[in-house]
């Protein structure tokens, strides 16, 4: 098996990286990386450079593959390590650039290390550990993070020496519920009460909400949304992370895996969730709107989900990062993980002591969160 290093992912053909990242979810698809690249998110100036690490038997197929990025800044990561780099900075030493493989501005876990299934898969995936070691090492980097590995993958890592860390997501998990209503019958009568009340104030409100598909949005839709996605970022005095051709591209590539919610307040848009679909999972994204509707980001970001999810048949859901409010709503605490190789053995032994501390944090943080989900004992 041979490795490389490729900067452009249009230099590796589709099919074959896409029978390695599977159909699972959106985003490990060569269209979806393939449209961050074309349209500017990541590259030059962006702090994500792509560097993707694929192997290669003798005769040329493609046996595995890594979305890996050189990062020259902690933006867009979704696992903070900015106390690190600081610490780097008053030791003077440099973090960056560092090499992160991941999925760019997407907090979803999945696999890193892409092989296809069969009995190699477990000695691709070694390789492919390996080679992005010896690329860290050789290109003189800090350090390399695999962030959002699914659990089995974290396993592997941290058993190769990789150092684990821990962190929660809140997630929803279908429980073979038919309704939205019978979903809400799980729940203790105040919780129940509670959601039913904000759902009643949209409603009330006169604001009328629908899916859409992405491959069924027009131009002139998408004028009126990704204003609302963008003005999210404005108000917290930044760029959004995705530009409006990403979204535009993306959702001609994969126009039944981009959703979005749009909420429209007598004749006018005035929010928009957006969601991406997997097999058996949705995965919630981005949210805007034009001003403070009652209740209105909870029914379009959480419940318009839950109910999506029932009606598909969908397992999980996946709403982004943080959000303890995502409880009462009915998510529950879910274990994430990240591995990190650090090469300065002295930072890598004063973090490992650190992370020890804070997968033990970690684990009673979700073990407290789990007494307040709002479902009723015997539901649970």
């Amino acid at each position: 098996m041979q490795a490389r290093i490729v900067r452009h992912i249009e230099d590796i053909d589709p099919a074959d990286w896409n029978r390695l990242a599977g159909e699972a979810q959106p985003f490990l698809r060569h269209e979806f990386l393939a449209a961050l690249e074309a349209t500017g998110c990541v590259g030059p100036g962006t702090g994500w450079q792509p560097e993707h690490l694929v192997l290669r038997a003798a005769d040329g197929a493609l046996l595995g593959a890594m979305p890996l990025y050189r990062k020259t800044d902690s933006w867009g990561e979704f696992v903070f390590d900015f106390a690190w780099a600081d610490a780097y900075r008053r030791a003077g030493l440099a973090y960056f650039p560092k090499l992160v493989a991941a999925v760019p501005f997407t907090p979803a876990s999945g696999p890193r290390l892409l092989a296809a299934p069969g009995p190699q898969a477990a000695g691709v995936r070694r390789a492919l550990r390996e080679a992005a070691l010896a690329h860290a090492r050789d290109s003189g980097v800090s350090s390399l993070h695999v962030l959002f590995p699914e659990a089995a993958q974290a396993g592997e890592l941290a058993g190769a020496g990789l150092l684990l860390r821990r962190d929660c997501q809140f997630h929803w998990h279908n429980r073979g519920w038919t309704s939205f209503e019978e979903f809400l019958g799980a729940f203790t009568a105040e919780k129940r009460k509670k959601a039913r009340r904000e759902r009643r104030r949209v409603t009330e409100a006169g604001i009328e909400l629908r899916f859409v598909e992405g491959g069924a949005i027009d131009a002139a839709l998408w004028d009126e949304i990704l204003p609302l996605h963008a003005s999210t970022f404005w108000l917290r005095g930044r760029n959004p992370y995705l530009t409006d051709d990403f979204f535009r591209r993306v959702a001609q590539a994969l126009p039944t895996q981009l959703l979005a919610v749009v909420a429209r307040h007598r004749g006018t848009t005035v929010a928009v969730a957006l969601f991406f679909r997997g097999t058996d999972t949705l995965y919630g994204r981005y949210w805007g709107s034009t001003g403070s509707y009652h209740s209105l980001h909870f029914e379009a970001c959480y419940y318009q989900g839950i109910e999506y999810c029932i009606a598909q048949g969908l397992q999980r859901f996946e709403p982004g990062t943080q959000g303890e409010h995502k409880v009462a709503r009915g998510f529950a605490p879910q274990d994430v993980w990240s591995t990190h190789w650090l090469a300065d053995p002295r930072f890598a032994e004063a973090i490992d002591h650190y992370l020890d501390r804070e997968r033990d944090h970690v684990a009673r943080y979700i073990e407290a969160v789990d007494a307040h989900v709002p479902y009723r004992q015997e539901s649970t």
